[in-house]
């Protein structure tokens, strides 16, 4: 199978300066490097990829090969697949192009790792919702050691480089052609190995602790939104940045309205005699109750839009409108004087059912021509 074209891996244009590749690649080893997609074998092959459309761009002889004559002019000089090229080895590559990433690339410090994200799970009633709101949050976090300031060590003791790694954190194994990097196994990516331990954390560097935040809860928020909290996750490793905390927000299902996007919708009921002959009725909203006219011969199931009284939408635009579904109810429990009256107004539509019943007399008219066309 053909190889790919390298500036095409890349994503850049064929007059992208060297800046510009570097930064290229930095962005894809970020996203595919082996470290971050353990057992991801289409990640390390992404990530392979990369480096050697890296090692031959970022090399000015071999760049001029690739643009005068491709893949042909630099396939002799790859050493086989590109891991290994004559401006040093994977490691040193490694520890130029990713320090400013992951912190301490060169030889002898340990590296930086930010620490991890966490979720926290918000519920809200739709007012808080709608309104915004601000809300006190307690959750478990690992943060740095105030003891020993996240070093590991006792006060007075200082970690000592790892003697397996030389303070790399990484050892390097070599595979025919290929030079794969792998935490150490000793000081788990440390670089520092802890021999009088602190007291306070065990020699971790971090302890867990509860954190009580307050969380701004900005107007019109939705099922799923999330706000994100920089900084408040946890610890990082080796003086390495803290992690995000996402608020998720849950909105509790409330009593009257339901939202639809920036609208909210409610079912309003009312009796058979204000269907029929109209009225007034009184309806909530979440700014107060308004009127809401009912004109008269109003059917089960009509909607009133009542606009401007929905959700304004949290990133902007206009505000929502609340829909007013009307259902007519029909009456219970009944006296014996109330059904008389009811069959007596029955009797009393008798004989001019199609005025007073439009649809009934339309659906028995359908239902006539049915069967007419079955009997054929």
């Amino acid at each position: 199978m053909s190889k790919r074209d390298y500036y095409q891996i890349l994503g850049v244009e064929r007059n992208a300066s060297e800046a510009e590749i570097k930064k290229a690649f930095k962005r894809l080893a970020m996203k595919y490097h082996p470290d971050r997609n353990p057992d991801d074998k289409r990640a390390e092959e992404k990530f392979k990829e990369a480096k050697e459309a890296y090692d031959v761009l970022s090399d000015s002889q071999k760049r001029a090969a690739y643009d005068q004559f491709g893949h042909a002019g630099v396939d002799a000089s790859m050493g086989g697949g590109g891991f290994h090229t004559g401006g040093g080895s994977f490691s040193d590559i490694f520890g130029d192009v990713f320090g400013d990433i992951f912190g301490g690339g060169g030889r002898g410090e340990s590296r930086a790792y930010r620490g991890a994200d966490l979720r926290y799970k918000l519920e809200l009633g739709l007012e808080d919702a709608v309104r915004g709101t601000t809300v006190k949050i307690r959750y478990p976090v690992t943060v740095e050691c105030g003891s020993c300031g996240g070093s590991g060590a006792r006060a007075g003791s200082t970690p000592s480089s790892c003697p397996t790694c030389g303070g790399q954190g990484q050892v390097r194994i070599q595979q025919g052609f290929f030079s794969v990097q792998q935490t150490c196994p000793r000081c788990h990516g440390r670089g520092q190995i802890v021999t009088d331990p602190c007291p306070a954390c065990h020699g971790e560097g971090k302890v867990q602790e509860n954190k009580v935040l307050s969380v701004k809860v900005p107007p019109g928020v939705d099922e799923g939104d999330r706000i994100r909290l920089t900084g408040e996750g946890e610890a990082g490793e080796n003086g390495g940045p803290a992690g995000d905390l996402y608020v998720q927000i849950h909105i509790r299902p409330h009593p009257i309205f339901q939202r639809r996007d920036n609208d909210l919708y409610c079912e309003v009921p009312i009796s058979f005699t204000t269907a029929a002959l109209g009225g007034e009725l009184e309806v909530p909203t979440l700014d107060g109750n308004v009127m809401l006219k009912i004109p008269a011969e109003t059917q089960s199931g009509r909607q009133f839009r009542l606009r401007g009284k929905g959700v304004k939408p949290v990133r902007g635009g206009p505000t929502g409108d609340l829909i007013c579904k009307v259902v007519i109810e029909t009456p219970v429990n009944l006296t014996r004087e109330q059904k008389e009256l009811l069959r007596e107004f029955e009797r009393s539509m008798a004989g001019d059912a199609p005025t007073h019943r439009p649809r009934t007399h339309s659906w028995l008219d359908g239902v006539k021509q049915f069967f007419e066309d079955l009997r054929g």
